[in-house]
């Protein structure tokens, strides 16, 4: 079938089209029932099915005479470690980990938080508590104390597992003492600690609530137990502009429903492919394609412990894809841009045979026209951009190379995927004319794998994302359409930060900087950067009368934001302006001020107070060198 009737039978009979997909997986009870309105305001797919994410992942290979299939390639060069795990050996760690927790008391519907560096432990953590339905909650590795005890405090987990250790740029980053500091901030306490320790001399146990990962592996083993499709899987958090992580939570049937058929009809891949998701298990892409979907499929699942470059070098993952024979890569624009830098002419490249590869896929943020050409033309194969978000789980706009290999297009993320009736709005709600850039919204319901809620914060999720324009999911993207069909995305419409793929919210920068005492208003935004995508710049206006020094306060806002947020925030640059452009109603102009950085076209808004501030901001920017107009 041809994608474009593929796809409107996805939009015009969604019951149907969704079912018929749902049997891709073994249920425990088959469901008769598609979906149905929540009482949070957003959609339960297939309300009546019993299934268990794990027992789909692990169970059903290992009986269906997969289980000497390789489901895990642990690749560290950090550490010059490679290790292979079996399908079979991954589900006896798994449930003997499982037994452990139930041991200790943990069970269904519990809440359980994951702050572990790339090891293949993390992954035996997800999957156990899946697999006794427990609900898990995998926290970034790089995030400061500060934004985990955040975290506990919302998620409310009986335990944190944990490691003794993650490696960054050759250092290590000693996991369990930023979990002792988030511990004394946070006001929830948890029941226990559990640690996976890399080396015997690592940091010490040090009471009867601290246990040993391995202790965990000695309590026999448990099976996989039968869930509600509507049963929380886990809880993902992702920025907002107020600075409070949203926690989202997504379901188990809807979403292994979804991911079987985006690793089906999306990435064209089959059981047994090796398939290399080249991001981290606390970012949604870790969660859907690092973890589940492979493993749900019967493909072999890469955990690469390193960075694109420096781990030796810009060749790192080619070195991977020749040795380990990956069919599919999907990474973000932002490990192209770091390869590109350091081996523009792609020397390194000509060194291995990526041969087994067919095909890349990028997201996290847009893909820039120069990098994918690139890209495009070093490889000699199809390079995908496909867009989707932390609270879609899966693709939204892609190319769907499983049901038809329409041509990628240099800047667009693509077409509309199976089950996302996707429309460009304006302010009002009407759709916009074609080629107008406009807010990016899905007609409800979403499809299976979508966000059915936000985590205890139904007023959160109804604000956020249904009340703008009713009948839609408001992404809170804007974009536009081309004459062909071809979807862009051009940025956020809030004041969220997309540094590497990661979302960070402007507003909790915004509240570090405004903490320090010299400072009387600020504004911070993400301006373009050329291999993050974008980097935060705070724009501040002093106290009156106060005197101070560019450099230190910059040097002292740089420390802070560091030690609150982490080091994945890359803010570096602070200036000092007299005053900051705003609305006759006091909105500050971030957005035009992001245009000025960035060397973009943008209208002065026939709103603003004065537009001779604008001047003062380009002028400040420029003595400065601070965004890509002036560099």
């Amino acid at each position: 079938m041809d994608y474009a009737s593929f796809y409107q039978q996805s939009i015009d009979d969604k019951a149907s089209f969704w079912k018929e997909q749902s049997r891709l997986l073994k249920w425990d009870t088959q469901p008769q029932i598609a979906f149905v309105e929540n009482k949070h305001g957003g959609t339960d797919w297939f309300p009546d099915g019993k299934l268990n994410m794990c027992d789909l992942c692990l169970d059903t290979h290992v009986l269906s005479g997969h289980g000497l299939d390789i489901a895990i390639i642990y690749d560290s060069p950090v550490t010059g470690v490679i290790e292979k795990i079996t399908y079979k050996a991954l589900l006896d760690q798994v449930s003997k980990f499982a037994a452990g927790l139930r041991n200790l008391g943990i069970g269904h519907g519990d809440t359980v938080i994951i702050y572990m560096p790339m090891i293949p432990q993390a992954v035996v953590a997800m999957l156990a508590c899946a697999r006794i339905g427990a609900i898990h909650s995998v926290v970034f590795g790089g995030f400061a104390p500060h934004e985990l005890a955040m975290r506990i405090d919302d998620a409310k987990p009986k335990i944190i597992i944990s490691a003794s250790y993650g490696i960054e740029q050759d250092q290590k980053i000693h996991y369990k003492r930023l979990v002792d500091v988030a511990l004394k901030e946070a006001k929830h306490k948890t029941l226990y600690q559990i640690y996976y320790r890399r080396q015997d001399n690592d940091d010490a146990i040090s009471s009867r609530f601290e246990l040993d990962f391995e202790s965990l592996m000695h309590c026999g083993s448990v099976g996989a137990r039968a869930l509600p499709a509507t049963h929380p899987l886990y809880i993902l958090y992702t920025s907002g502009t107020t600075g409070t992580p949203k926690g989202v939570v997504r379901d188990t049937g809807g979403y292994a429903t979804a991911l079987a058929f985006s690793m089906k009809y999306i990435y064209n891949v089959k059981q047994g492919d090796v398939y290399w998701a080249a991001s981290d298990i606390g970012w949604v892409v870790g969660h859907s394609f690092m973890v589940y979907a492979p493993l749900l499929c019967g493909c072999t699942t890469i955990i690469y412990e390193g960075k694109p470059v420096r781990t030796p070098d810009a060749g790192a993952f080619w070195r991977v894809i020749e040795q380990h024979k990956v069919s599919t890569l999907f990474t973000a624009p932002t490990a192209i841009r770091a390869i590109k830098k350091e081996d523009h002419e792609a020397a390194l490249l000509a060194k291995y045979d990526i041969s087994s590869l067919r095909q890349l896929f990028l997201a996290g943020e847009r893909c820039d026209p120069a990098t994918f050409e690139w890209i495009s033309e070093k490889l000699n194969r199809p390079v995908i951009d496909h867009w989707w978000q932390t609270e879609s789980g899966w693709p939204m706009l892609g190319i769907m190379t499983g049901v038809e290999s329409l041509a990628p297009r240099s800047g667009a993320a693509g077409f509309p995927v199976c089950g996302y009736n996707i429309a460009v709005l304006n302010e009002e709600g009407v759709p916009v004319k074609q080629g107008d850039e406009g807010y990016i919204a899905v007609k409800l319901p979403l499809p299976p794998g979508c966000l059915p809620q936000l985590w205890n914060n139904d007023y959160r999720f109804r604000k956020g994302y249904l009340e703008k324009f009713p009948g839609y999911y408001l992404t809170g993207d804007s974009g536009f359409v081309d004459k062909d069909g071809y979807y862009f995305i051009m940025g956020r419409i809030d004041d969220v930060i997309n540094v590497s793929g990661h979302r960070l919210s402007a507003g909790e920068m915004e509240e570090l900087v405004a903490s320090r005492p010299a400072v009387a208003e600020c504004a911070v935004m993400g301006i373009a950067d050329e291999l993050r995508g974008q980097r935060p710049l705070a724009l501040i206006v002093l106290k009156d009368g106060v005197l101070a020094d560019e450099g230190d306060i910059e040097a002292a806002l740089v420390q802070l934001v560091r030690d609150k947020i982490g080091a994945v925030a890359f803010f570096k640059s602070a200036a000092i302006v007299s005053r900051l452009p705003k609305t006759r109603s006091g909105k500050i102009l971030r957005k035009t001020m992001r245009a000025i950085a960035d060397g973009s076209e943008f209208k002065v808004p026939s709103t603003i107070d004065d537009p001779s501030i604008l001047d003062e901001i380009a002028d400040v920017l420029k003595r400065r060198k601070l965004g890509m107009a002036f560099q």
